[in-house]
């Protein structure tokens, strides 16, 4: 449950409201927004305000910043980022796009994912060549698939089936080649 917004919040909030356009039409509720005068004697009492000592006798807890954050719903664990380190993954098959056209490059990756969705593979190498200088508005250039390719695979019809995105080993061409991991 979010606690209520002391009078400092309430005037700022207030400011960021009438700012705001609402995108369907509909009309934001008014909050209380106090006057301009009093706006200005809050922030000064905001910004004058002194933070607490903390006292010698009080040792401040260290508690792991991994045991607080919950880990993201497919993703990877910490086994298969030590198996990348030591370049041990075994992919199921390899695309190469780099000497691919942007449009034949897009359509092979489409096509090599319905593909190993369907038979169920679980790690790709997806090899792009090196990132260069390139043309991005364009999109010509060297290193014009590797600029575009993470990008393609957010907004891919397959997202939901793509659990992470590596970059791939030296062994299996290091910045010119990513990992797909695939869901189960």
């Amino acid at each position: 449950m979010a606690r209520p917004l002391d009078s400092t919040e309430k005037s700022l909030w207030g400011r960021v409201i009438a700012t705001v356009k609402p995108m369907h039409g509909g009309k934001p509720k008014p909050v209380p927004v106090a006057s301009p005068a009093a706006d200005k004697a809050v922030l000064a009492k905001f910004l004058s305000a002194k933070p607490k000592p903390i006292s010698a006798d009080v040792k401040p807890k260290h508690t792991s910043v991994q045991s607080k954050v919950a880990p993201l719903p497919h993703n990877l664990d910490g086994h298969w980022d030590k198996r990348i380190m030591r370049g041990s993954i075994i992919p199921d098959v390899s695309i190469d796009l780099h000497d691919a056209s942007l449009s034949l490059a897009y359509n092979r990756l489409d096509g090599a994912l319905e593909q190993a969705i369907a038979q169920r593979m679980k790690v790709l190498l997806l090899v792009t060549g090196k990132p260069r200088a390139h043309d991005r508005a364009s999109g010509e250039g060297r290193g014009a698939i590797a600029a575009v390719v993470r990008d393609w695979l957010a907004a891919s019809r397959h997202k939901r089936h793509i659990s992470a995105v590596r970059n791939a080993h030296p062994r299996h061409g290091g910045a010119g080649a990513l990992y797909i991991m695939l869901k189960g």
